[in-house]
Parts: structure tokens; sequence; C-alpha cells
């Protein structure tokens, strides 16, 4: 039997947004896994409170909220490792990472869970571009890097995964396991391109749920070109540095076609 379901909010400055995502987030997971679900804030140091604010969280829902604070802002990628880490230590069955800003709707956590839990797919990816997915209250700008990381990402890498700089997922705890979170190298935007094709080339089967992708209302991106560049870097190294973790069975094209649901 496996271990409850874990959602980990990696934070920085989102003291406006967390009570709001953590509330919609239990309520979701309440409905999902009556079972039992951990919520794990991963707070990076937060000058604006975030991490006494999620503390009181954490104290007023003992059963289902914690918090891993963590002494500096390192980035996107080792918040969610040290997350993930956590998270498997405490015995989990499935992981989701998710945006902590509202642009991912929590409501469709149950979604990524039937999909991983329930329907066989060992990762599932909230996509916001397969059919029924999209983006809202995005510039022409933004919408074109999105669109264009997610396009030379997966050409470099030859792999069919439409929304590969995605962040909303959930994983089967086993996958996790299996593709050596200590040797990953990407921080930030590069990240969920790392974490997927790592899923990939071991052989696991990545399924796209469609999602609808909200700009954040309040708080401030934390997108900046420098994320962008570190990832236009890093991509082309993941296919050459990676081959030690292909799975025996999968090929040199292993899982380039995943599976796409529609499920609305």
């Amino acid at each position: 039997m496996p271990g409850p379901p874990w959602l980990v909010l990696p934070t920085f400055n989102e003291a406006e947004n967390l009570d709001l995502v953590v509330d919609a987030a239990r309520r979701t997971l309440a409905a999902a896994a009556p079972a039992g679900f951990r919520i794990l804030v991963v707070d990076d140091s937060s000058p604006d409170g975030t991490g006494r604010l999620a503390d009181g969280l954490a104290a007023a829902h003992p059963d289902e909220v914690e918090v891993l604070h963590r002494p500096a802002r390192e980035g996107l990628g080792p918040a969610y490792l040290a997350g993930f880490g956590h998270a498997l230590a405490g015995g989990a069955g499935f992981v989701f990472e998710m945006d902590a800003d509202l642009s991912h709707d929590p409501a469709d956590l149950a979604r990524l869970l039937a999909a991983v839990r329930d329907g066989g797919a060992d990762v599932a990816l909230g996509s916001r571009y397969v059919p029924g997915g999209g983006v809202t209250d995005w510039g022409a700008v933004r919408r074109l890097v999105s669109r264009g990381g997610s396009w030379y990402a997966r050409r470099t890498l030859g792999i069919d995964v439409r929304d590969l700089t995605g962040g909303f997922k959930c994983f089967r705890s086993e996958v996790l396991e299996a593709i050596d979170l200590p040797s990953v190298r990407s921080r930030g935007y590069a990240f969920q391109v790392e974490l997927t094709y790592r899923a990939l080339v071991r052989g696991f089967e990545v399924v796209e749920i469609p999602i609808v992708f909200r700009d954040r209302v309040l708080g401030s991106s934390k997108m900046s070109w420098r994320i962008t560049a570190e990832a236009a870097w890093l991509v082309p190294q993941l296919r050459r540095g990676l081959a030690h973790l292909r799975h025996p069975a999968a090929g040199p094209q292993a899982a380039s076609s995943p599976r796409r649901t529609d499920t609305g």
C-alpha cells in the first residue's frame, strides 16, 4: 500500500498567497486523499515573513501542514530537492510540486493524483500545451518565451512532451528515488525540464494532464532572464550527461511519446 501524497510548496516572499494556496490545497487533498496527506512548505528565509505564516499554518493544522526552513535563497531547484528528500524520508507515496502563487489551480491536484494513483502513470504533468490546456493573463512576449522554451527543450532532447517547462507535477515516489536527485544540476527554469527528462530516460511513463495556467495576482514573479539563460545553456548538456540513468529496456528513444489525456 503506497504512502500518502505530499505536496511540496517552495516559497520566497509569498506572504500574500500562502494562506490562500494552503487552504485551497487542503480542501482538495482532503477530498482526493481522505486517508491522509501532507503539505510541506519549503521557505528560503523569506524577508516578508512567509516562514512565520507557514509556522502558524502548521501549528493550526499539525496533521496536514509542516514547514522546512532553509537558511538562504538558493533557487527553485534546490528548494524542491530539499522538499522531495524530506517527503520521501517521511514515507510519501506520491509527491506533488506546485507553484505557491496560485498560478496553478489547487483543484487540479485531484486530477494529477488520479492519473498516477489510479491511472497507472508514473508522472502526471499539468500541461498548458495539450488540448484543453492554456494560459490566461500573459502578454505576447511571455507566451513566446514559454512556448519557445518548451519547443527548444523538446527538439534538443528528442522527446515529445509538449510542456517541458511546466512546474505542476505529481510523481510516484519510486520515480524520485530512481532518478538520482543528488546529481540534479539545474537551479531555476531548467529544473522542470531536467526532472521530466530524467524520468523519461529511466523508462517511466509521463502523462500530460491539461491545465489552465493563470498569472499571479499578488506578489511579484521570480522569473528572470538569468534563469532563462541557465536553461538554454543546460538543456543541451542533459542528453549527454544522463546516459548513466538510461533504463536498459528503454532504448535510445525511450518514452519519446508520452501518453496524453484530455481529462477536464
